[in-house]
């Protein structure tokens, strides 16, 4: 049996948690805040970590590739070597270079923790350089990669609305706008897993909020 390690708060737990669920593979959860790891199985101490037959991995993107490898049934990525790796380049774009970018914008958009105007500055024009560049590859079509629900949808249900949401309350506009985030994400969910992980995240950050007052 599996086991999913984190919290469902965190976006890239929910990316592994939602691949588990559309490929069909039966898993358990262990609810382990950041601070509460094994740091055996994440050296680092970070979420998501999974627990396999085989041993402990980390990093969502190794989790990711391993449960394609090791349970190729309901694939996430199409059979052809080139669209795989095009697939891929689409959701490094969107990790890389949009989310980890306005990731810099969390602490003060989420967690009331000021960020220097000089730091949002140079967020806001990298981000308009990375979504104009990610804009060029994504699909939706309706996927984000094409006419596949893939690895990419994984990441792009969980990241665009916290991306929207931050640059939304920093600069008081979603700098996603000019894609179409919004009718792909409504059109995700309506997918039964999607519901699932949305629910489940909702009601984890609503706990990790009452932690976080004491």
């Amino acid at each position: 049996m599996l086991k999913l390690c984190g919290f469902s708060a965190s976006n890239y737990y929910n990316k592994v948690k939602l691949a588990l669920l559309e490929k069909g593979l039966p898993f358990e959860e262990s609810l382990n805040w950041v601070g509460e790891t094994d740091r055996t199985c994440t050296p680092l101490g970070k979420v998501p970590y999974l627990i396999t037959p085989q041993g402990a991995l980390s990093e969502s993107a190794v989790i990711m590739d391993y449960l394609e490898d090791a349970y190729p049934e309901h694939p996430l990525l199409p059979a052809d070597p080139f669209q795989r790796a095009k697939v891929r380049e689409i959701n490094t774009y969107l990790e890389l270079h949009l989310e980890l970018e306005a990731r810099k914008l969390y602490p003060e958009a989420f967690f009331r923790s000021p960020i220097s105007d000089g730091a949002k500055q140079k967020v806001a024009e990298q981000l308009e350089k990375n979504i104009a560049a990610f804009k060029q590859l994504a699909r939706f079509a309706p996927f984000v990669a094409g006419d596949q629900f893939t690895v990419a949808d994984c990441a792009a249900v969980v990241h665009f609305p916290l991306i929207a949401s931050a640059t939304k309350i920093i600069y008081g506009r979603d700098m996603l706008a000019d894609l179409p985030v919004a009718d792909y994400l409504k059109q995700m969910g309506e997918r039964p897993h999607v519901q699932r992980i949305n629910a489940d995240r909702k009601a984890n950050t609503a706990l990790m909020m009452q932690r976080a007052k004491g």
